[in-house]
């Protein structure tokens, strides 16, 4: 699974960092998306939340 985020859509409003902290994180100021640290349906439940709609999700 690969999932892209696009930083122009963002609104920031936190809904994939506050759902999985382990998937989604900021390091070193940097947006990061490990997606080893979930299911891939927690994963695609949480990135179908963005009010933005800023995350592809692909297989």
């Amino acid at each position: 699974m690969q999932v892209k985020w696009d930083q122009d859509k963002c609104q920031h409003a936190g809904v994939c960092v506050k759902s999985l902290p382990d998937v989604f994180k900021v390091e070193d100021g940097n947006f990061v998306i490990d997606t080893t640290q979930a299911t891939d349906e927690a994963i695609c439940e949480v990135t179908g939340k963005c009010p933005a709609g800023a995350f592809t999700v692909t297989e």
